[in-house]
């Protein structure tokens, strides 16, 4: 069975990839153990851009500290740039994962604005990462900014990191945008070379007892990944870059439904989180068999073929379907008041 998927002009041995996530990349061993599981590619946690940010004002401290006490001092030092510093361990655990895998490792920025994380690019290229995955976290809360702005902003960061770097480049999208076809257009015309579909913005909760907000990681369920699938199935074939698929990925079935929908690649999270590594290996081996069970010899013969552009009623994709779900639905209560 040929799994082999291409992502990012990678060649993949399949198009199981591990997505972004702290706790399973942060760790040497956890690395090495994903990849013996059969992960195709690793995305590495996200260095920050207030973590550079905080690094870099470290370094000005130290630098510029007691300078002022002695006339003589004030060249002693030169005046502090955006020097190739900050969050040094993110680059050192890549250096260290290049050294000890053979599939590719994936670094990835995340911030809000144009400055240091941009040039930060150039050094996790230097430290060996095959590519960079932009995850651009922004949720704009003020009246007075258009989306016009917002969508400028998330291509001119693009811009910026193309500018900075030769290794592929992908952006992970928010779902937000108010026509997200022609967002993902622009991106890819901006020289995106993947889309990941999609970011998800963690939202507060509040302590009705002790008056607090608070945070809470939620791990995602198979639900989540109706909005990527959808939106995967409309923009295949329409832009010419790989659309990658996050949230809501659990088995191999998921890992289908995608995949024909024209994902080039999955990317796995919550499910590895809740079950383990192991998890990995069920999935890859499930994904053959069905693919086996089916007469498919390859995962590229599944690729796009429930598409918008491919399948049966493209329709199904839009509003029609929207109506057809709203007017067939009736509760099991409902039915059996009726019959009562």
């Amino acid at each position: 069975m040929n799994l082999t998927t291409s992502y990012l002009g990678l060649t993949l041995r399949s198009p199981l990839v591990v997505g972004a996530a702290a706790p399973l990349s942060e760790d040497l061993d956890t690395l090495k153990r994903l990849e013996d599981a059969s992960a195709a590619a690793i995305v590495m946690h996200s260095v920050f851009e207030e973590q550079i940010r905080q690094d870099v004002l470290e370094l000005h401290h130290h630098l510029e500290y007691g300078t002022h006490s002695f006339a003589e001092a004030l060249t002693y030092f030169p005046e502090p740039e955006i020097f190739h510093v900050g969050a040094e361990q993110y680059l050192e655990q890549i250096i260290q994962a290049k050294e000890s895998l053979e599939i590719p490792i994936i670094g990835s920025l995340n911030g809000s604005s144009l400055g240091g994380w941009v040039e930060y690019a150039q050094n996790i290229e230097e430290a060996g990462a095959d590519a960079i995955e932009l995850n651009i976290y922004w949720i704009p809360t003020d009246p007075n900014l258009s989306g016009a702005e917002v969508e400028l902003q998330y291509l001119e960061i693009l811009k910026a990191v193309k500018a900075r770097v030769k290794i592929p480049v992908a952006v992970k999208l928010s779902p937000f945008f108010s026509n997200t076809a022609n967002m993902a257009k622009r991106l890819c015309e901006a020289g995106a070379n993947g889309l990941v579909l999609f970011n998800r913005f963690y939202q507060p909760d509040i302590d009705i007892e002790t008056l607090e907000v608070r945070s809470q990681l939620l791990l995602s369920t198979p639900q989540s990944l109706r909005l990527p699938m959808h939106w995967i199935g409309i923009l295949y074939g329409r832009i010419q870059t790989d659309l990658a698929a996050t949230s809501g990925i659990h088995d191999a079935h998921d890992v289908v439904r995608l995949l024909m929908a024209g994902a080039s690649v999955t990317m796995i999270v919550s499910a590895l989180i809740r079950y383990g590594v192991t998890h990995l290996c069920s999935i890859e081996q499930d994904l053959e068999n069905w693919l086996t069970q089916h007469d498919y010899e390859s995962v590229s013969q599944i690729q796009g073929i429930m598409s918008q552009q491919h399948c049966p009623n493209p329709s199904e994709f839009e509003r029609v379907q929207y109506m057809k779900t709203l007017q067939t639905y009736h509760p099991d209560w409902l039915t059996v008041e009726k019959h009562v």
